[in-house]
């Protein structure tokens, strides 16, 4: 007997939709997927070696700064941009393919490095991504991504919330689930990436109104796809609440309001031989008192008795 799959988080194929119909203004929107593309060339400048094939995994256009294209253009022979979207990979730099990053088409060991700059949090498996993509690179080669954090839009969640909440007694599920850092150092080890880090990059936005920030999530194609989303369209009289809310709770003098994003980064090795390992608990041969020049104290002892 097979058990079923559960259902899906996300509804992708209105996630595509979505992104077909935004693509000729996503490059207006774009900026959090630009700024994590930057700070990636930024960590790849500082690794000591070059890429001969790389994959780049959604982001859509306008993603690289100069100096990020040049540093790209000097450290990898050759790279492929992809969308789950065709009618963005028509926006994009060649080469480029649409494909769903839930089913990778790159063969084993095929690829040095991976970059994923946004897009993986809108997949079912993520898990499952990450074993296909370190599936996908030869040893010693390199992965990173970027996604929303737990914090993203604190602020907005909060306000539409309340009122939701004031207006109809309850609240329906509009926000998807989020990573934070730990989680996404743990899924790379559990993928099987070896030195597996994560930090976040936290930013605030200023907006005129909740009515601007709501645009600029759609230009960007970051509304909900949520498969157990509400099927109504919420009224506007809830978004007009909860711009009040919003502007009583997190505007600036100037009456301009607030949002918070959060970037997660995380990246890994596939796995090499010579890759460095942690010592073994007992192994050292050095005690720490001694390299700090210190007297060892049991730990039923205070400092300075």
């Amino acid at each position: 007997m097979t058990t079923a799959a559960p259902p899906a988080l996300f509804d992708r194929t209105l996630l595509r939709r979505r992104r077909d119909r935004i693509a000729g203004i996503l490059a207006e929107h774009n900026f959090l997927a630009q700024r994590a593309f930057d700070d990636m060339g930024d960590r790849i400048a500082s690794i000591m070696r070059d890429f001969d094939r790389a994959a780049i995994l959604g982001g859509g256009p306008g993603l690289a700064t100069q100096a990020t294209s040049e540093l790209l253009a000097g450290k990898v022979g050759w790279w492929c941009r992809s969308d789950l979207s065709p009618s963005v990979v028509a926006t994009l730099e060649r080469p480029a393919l649409a494909l769903d990053e839930e089913q990778l088409p790159f063969a084993s060991e095929s690829l040095d490095l991976v970059l994923a700059p946004w897009g993986l949090h809108w997949t079912n498996d993520l898990p499952g991504v990450l074993v296909q993509i370190n599936h996908a690179l030869k040893p010693d080669g390199f992965f990173a991504c970027a996604l929303p954090g737990g914090s993203t839009l604190t602020e907005l969640r909060q306000c539409v919330m309340a009122a939701e909440s004031e207006l109809t007694g309850g609240a329906a599920a509009r926000v998807s689930p989020l990573a934070g850092t730990f989680d996404m150092a743990a899924l790379l080890q559990r993928a099987g990436f070896a030195m597996p880090v994560a930090d976040v990059d936290r930013i605030t936005v200023r907006y005129d109104t909740i009515f601007a920030l709501m645009a600029d999530l759609r230009g960007m194609g970051e509304t909900s796809v949520l498969t157990d989303r509400p099927r109504n369209p919420a009224a506007r009289a809830l978004f007009v609440r909860a711009g009040q809310i919003y502007a009583e709770r997190f505007a600036d003098p100037d009456g301009r309001i607030r949002a918070t994003f959060e970037i997660v980064h995380a990246a890994g090795w596939a796995p090499h031989p010579d890759q460095p390992k942690p010592k073994r608990p007992g192994s050292a041969t050095h005690r720490l008192a001694d390299a700090l020049g210190v007297q060892e104290k049991s730990l039923g002892e205070k400092a300075g008795r």
